[in-house]
C-alpha cells in the first residue's frame, strides 16, 4: 500500500513538473487570467460546468470566486450550473440531459460572460451542447481537458490542456490551475485596495 500511495504521488509531482518546464502553458494561463480579469472588471460573470469529479471542481471555483481565495474583499460575479437541482432535473425531465448545461447558459448568460467547462474526456456530450449554446450567445469559452482536447477542444476559444491521459491526473491539474486562474483573477482587482485573508 505505501508503494502505491509513492507511485501516486510521484505521478503527480512528475505531471507538476512538466507543467512547469512548459513556459507556452504558463504563459497561457498568464494570459487567460487577464482575459477573465477584464470580464468581471467589465461586469461579466463566470459560470463553470462539468459532470462528476469536474462538477465538484466547477463549484469549488465559483465558491473562491464569489466568497475569497486570498484576500478579504467583495465577492466576485460567479456560478456553477452544476448546483440547482430543479433546473437540473427540469431540463433533464423536459429536454433530456443532453441540454443539462445550455439551457442554462441560454437562460443565464450574455455576450459580457465567460463560460469556463470541464471535461477530461474531451466528449462530454452536455458539455458540447454548453459551449454551443455559449457561441450562439457570443460569450467566451475556456475548456479545461486533458491532453487531447477531442471535441470540445475544437469548439471553445482557449483550452487548457492537462498534459496527462489519466483522469485523476487530469483532474489534479485542472484544481491546481483553477485556483491559479482565481488568484490571478483575484490578485489583479483586489491587491491594490484589500489585505490578504488570514487563515481560519
Amino acid at each position: 500500500m505505501q508503494n502505491y500511495i509513492k507511485q501516486e504521488y510521484t505521478k503527480t509531482k512528475e505531471l507538476f513538473e512538466k507543467i512547469l518546464s512548459d513556459d507556452a502553458f504558463i504563459q497561457k494561463i498568464a494570459e487567460l487570467g487577464e482575459i477573465a480579469t477584464e470580464i468581471v472588471r467589465n461586469g461579466g460573470k463566470i459560470m463553470f460546468c462539468g459532470n462528476g469529479g469536474s462538477a465538484a471542481d466547477s463549484q469549488h471555483l465559483a465558491a473562491e470566486l464569489v466568497s475569497k481565495l486570498n484576500y478579504d474583499r467583495p465577492g466576485l460575479n460567479a456560478i456553477a450550473l452544476t448546483v440547482d437541482t430543479s433546473a437540473l432535473t427540469a431540463i433533464g425531465n423536459d429536454y433530456g440531459y443532453l441540454k443539462s448545461f445550455s439551457r442554462q447558459v441560454e437562460a443565464l448568460g450574455n455576450e459580457k460572460d465567460l463560460l469556463i467547462v470541464f471535461s477530461t474526456s474531451g466528449r462530454s456530450a452536455n458539455i458540447i451542447e454548453a459551449v454551443k449554446s455559449a457561441k450562439a450567445k457570443h460569450i467566451t469559452t475556456i475548456g479545461f481537458l486533458g491532453e487531447d482536447g477531442r471535441d470540445v477542444g475544437a469548439l471553445v476559444d482557449y483550452q487548457i490542456n492537462i498534459p496527462s491521459t489519466a483522469t485523476p491526473k487530469i483532474q489534479e491539474g485542472h484544481i491546481a490551475t483553477g485556483h491559479i486562474l482565481c488568484g490571478i483573477i483575484e490578485d489583479n482587482i483586489f491587491a491594490a485596495e484589500y489585505k490578504p485573508k488570514t487563515s481560519s
